[in-house]
């Protein structure tokens, strides 16, 4: 499976220090929005693979990441591109509606 487990630990390697885009899932075993857009983030990681790094990142177990960025509702996910937050997505949102916005993050790294 190409989705990533971001954490405190790992989030400036993995993600700020990334040469590609990444797509971060803020989410929490707890939340039933986060289980219903789950399958898609997979999804997508897979589609999306060597383009766009998808993962996520548990708020319970990751505090300092998920204050840092402000994550007051989850599901969040947020796009990070040269180590700098572009992009920003609330709620349990439809797969095409959250590939829609990888992909204009795509076309602008091209263009």
């Amino acid at each position: 499976m190409s989705l990533i487990e971001f954490t405190d630990d790992n989030f400036e390697d993995e993600v700020l220090k990334s040469d590609i885009p990444v797509l971060v899932d803020f989410w929490a075993v707890w939340c039933g929005p986060c289980k219903m857009i789950a399958p898609y983030v997979e999804e997508l990681a897979t589609e999306f693979k060597g383009k766009f790094k998808v993962g996520k990142l548990d708020v319970d177990n990751n505090q300092n990441v998920s204050m840092k960025y402000g994550i007051r509702s989850i599901p969040t996910l947020l796009i990070f591109k040269n180590g700098e937050m572009v992009d920003q997505l609330v709620g349990a949102l439809p797969k095409a509606k959250i590939a829609e916005k990888i992909n204009e993050h795509i076309k602008e790294a091209v263009n």
